[in-house]
């Protein structure tokens, strides 16, 4: 990039430094830095500036500037929040390694081995995000996780590189523009929430919406404009109000003006309904104190010049938000009954609320609050590689990761009067995992202030939270249904997928020694070596992983037999006549045998097993419509019985017609209890005009002979007419 024109600072540079144009990117750059930094420090920003400008020699942005522009400019958006020197040098260098020879040993010899770790660390961001499926998106994720938990100033100079492109993004094609917008709300945007750096984040969103919605974004804009300049002799008046009010309270403040940003009033627009015009705190005032007791006492002078509306106060302060933003915030009756949203804070906590964790490079102090806020931020990075760790699949944690983003907390309290942050609509059993994953994994009760409350129950600001646990006690597959905190869906699934591999190992094993014995082989008669050659055809870790497939579905268990076999030169050539024995289905299998919906198998009654792929044995009833109505293999179809000794109870669906009468729902509750059964769910049938009801109950019996009991109970009610057993019925749902 050619430098001509000279500098106009009153400071000298060194000698070595390059002459640069008044109008630069660079000047701006060079005023940034002096702010903060001293003349060796600004130096080294120089010599990383001198080594980038001469590996991206005569590349070109797309929009024609020369290359060196973008990294200047993220380094520009970095100096701007007082990072560090090692920070500044990985944002000037941070594309050398993507675009040139040059190694990451090189940067370390030249730079220091941090400045090399963090170019690294976002040079492998950088690798992936050619690619643009869902799949690669949540590699992409993964690997910036890694690199933040590492050292968070990856994501600090990886946000300034996003915003620089954004800020740029308008040379791109229309469906780029909105691919890459969608991503930056979905992902960056939420993280730099999250981490505290709230003006970046508000660009970051303004920008992505006016590529996502144009028409959209244009019209709230010149709106507002427009609202701007009709209230300008109004919100002139209440600021010059609020200026005299705190002088003549002996409040030194600084008192402005505070435009929402255009996404947030879509957004509200979006999520409550309103209009343009009903929005009414699109333009509120801030006010900057020089402590924290001078903000209540701001506050308390506030409140006497105009009276607060009752429900519109939040206190920041003695509850901080897990991103450590500090304020008060309240909305007064001004004049002319206009609402007027005033933010209250001190210098410190303004700072914090602009820049988040990058206010730990400005202000190099051990602060309590910069202490707590690091401290949150490590324990959420932390939470986040823990959930990575124990997630397979990638798309599955992006989704965990996407939840952890939250914009909405509640603050809860624990029995020892901790605070504990949760995304908005956390249950008990999310509460249970935040406190620890044990305590998650045995929760069985909760008391909310004091009282004992279902798991399922959301908390509440100020709620007092204990929870009940037992040694014995374990996940249930339900709670997924209504957890809503990454840490606990990862845990639950990671905990139900490892249940199920074990339950279905065993399972495997047992279809397989059935498969072997059709061939006339004893499963003892296998050798060590004949499992080794059929583990490396499979590609398989061990033994345990070819049973769970078995047992899951994924492998049949008579080709797994024969490959046993075939890997044995000494073993004669078994015979191929099958003659299978049935597998005893005891009903405590847990999830690797389910009960078909469709037709609902009790013991007692003759019954098949499909293996689904990935959902494992499910048991049919023999006069099953699913059985005639899909055309499977026939080789996964495998005879079962039923265990003698099982205990179990399942469910049967009935349908009692009934003479239309007051308290028959009474009575036949009553008759389906003496039989020793229970009612699992009931439901009526809309009544057609006629003397008949008809009522269906799903009641819980433990054979067809228990069945038949219950039902010879209910026929003794002069008024039942008729009773069916729903069975063979299908019901849409796959085998």
């Amino acid at each position: 990039m050619p430098k001509t024109a000279k500098h106009s600072s009153a400071e000298p540079f060194s000698e070595e430094l390059p002459l640069l144009p008044a109008d630069s990117e660079d000047s701006q750059l060079t005023t940034l830095l002096r702010a903060y930094l001293s003349q060796a420090e600004i130096e080294q920003v120089w010599d990383a500036y001198r080594y980038s400008e001469k590996v991206h020699k005569g590349q070109m942005r797309r929009s024609g500037e020369p290359y060196i522009s973008h990294p200047v400019a993220v380094t520009c958006i970095l100096a701007k929040l007082h990072l560090d020197v090692p920070t500044l040098l990985a944002a000037l260098l941070h594309d050398v390694v993507e675009d040139s020879e040059v190694s990451k040993e090189e940067l370390s010899e030249r730079f220091g081995k941090q400045v090399a770790d963090l170019v690294d660390g976002l040079t492998k961001l950088d690798k992936i995000e050619l690619q643009t499926a869902v799949q690669a998106q949540a590699e992409n994720v993964r690997k910036m996780l890694l690199a933040m938990s590492q050292d968070v100033r990856v994501i600090l100079v990886k946000l300034a590189d996003r915003l620089h492109n954004m800020q740029t993004l308008d040379v791109m094609k229309p469906a780029k523009q909105r691919r890459i917008s969608q991503e930056t709300l979905d992902i960056y945007a939420p993280i730099a929430n999250r981490l505290g750096l709230n003006v970046i984040y508000q660009e970051l969103e303004d920008l992505s919406f006016k590529y996502i919605y144009p028409n959209r974004y244009n019209v709230i804009a010149k709106a507002i404009k427009t609202a701007r300049g009709n209230r300008k002799e109004v919100i002139s008046k209440i600021l010059e109000s609020l200026k005299t009010k705190l002088a003549d309270s002996d409040i030194e403040a600084t008192v402005e003006g505070r435009e929402k940003h255009l996404y947030s009033v879509y957004k509200k627009m979006m999520n409550k309904g309103l209009k343009l015009s009903q929005v009414g705190d699109i333009y509120g005032f801030r006010v900057l104190v020089k402590d924290l007791p001078t903000c209540y006492l701001t506050l308390g002078s506030l409140h006497s010049l105009y009276k607060p509306i009752p429900g519109k106060f939040k206190d920041y302060i003695a509850i901080s938000k897990v991103n450590g933003y500090q304020s008060l915030h309240t909305t007064l009756f001004g004049p002319f009954g206009t609402p007027i949203e005033v933010q209250i804070r001190s210098l410190a906590m303004h700072d914090i609320a602009q820049a988040g964790v990058a206010a730990h490079w400005l202000y190099k102090t051990t602060d309590a609050n910069l202490t707590q806020l690091q401290q949150q931020t490590h324990q959420w990075l932390q939470r986040l590689v823990e959930i990575q760790t124990e997630s397979d699949d990638s798309h599955e944690f992006l989704e965990h990761f996407k939840v952890d983003l939250f914009p909405d907390e509640v603050y809860v309290f624990t029995p020892k009067g901790n605070i504990l942050a949760l995304p908005k609509g956390s249950t008990a059993v999310d509460f249970a995992y935040a406190v620890h994953t044990d305590v998650g994994n045995c929760c069985v009760a909760v008391k909310i202030n004091h009282e004992l409350a279902p798991l399922r129950t959301e908390m509440h600001n100020g709620d007092h939270v204990e929870i009940i646990t037992s040694a014995l006690a374990k996940p249930n597959p339900a709670w997924l249904n209504y957890v809503v905190t990454g840490k606990a869906r990862s845990h639950l699934r990671h905990y139900l997928k490892s249940i199920k591999v074990t339950e279905s190992t065993h399972l495997g094993e047992r279809m397989l020694n059935t498969a072997l014995r059709a061939l006339h082989v004893e499963p003892a008669q296998i050798k060590v070596k004949q499992w080794n050659k059929v583990m490396r055809d499979y590609g398989a870790r061990d033994k345990a992983e070819i049973l769970a497939d078995i047992g899951l579905g994924k492998r049949i268990s008579l080709m797994v037999a024969h490959q046993l076999l075939a890997s044995d030169d000494e073993h004669t050539q078994p015979n191929t006549h099958k003659s299978f024995d049935k597998i005893t289905i005891r009903g405590s299998e847990g999830m690797a045998v389910q009960f078909a919906q469709c037709c609902r198998p009790i013991p007692g009654d003759p019954i098949l097993g499909f293996i689904n792929k990935d959902k494992g044995l499910v048991i049919h009833t023999h006069d099953c419509n699913a059985i005639s109505k899909f055309k499977l293999d026939p080789d996964k179809w495998l005879d079962v019985e039923w265990d003698a000794d099982d205990k179990r109870l399942f469910r049967v669906d009935l349908r009692v017609v009934v003479v239309n009468e007051r308290g028959m729902l009474a009575k036949l509750a009553a008759g389906i209890s003496d039989a020793g059964s229970n009612i699992d769910n009931v439901s009526a049938e809309e009544p057609d005009g006629s003397q008949y009801s008809t009522i269906n109950f799903t009641v819980q019996v433990h054979n067809r002979v228990h069945l038949a009991e219950l039902i010879r109970n209910l026929r003794k009610i002069p008024e039942v007419v008729r009773i069916n057993r729903l069975k063979g019925k299908y019901r849409e749902q796959k085998v």
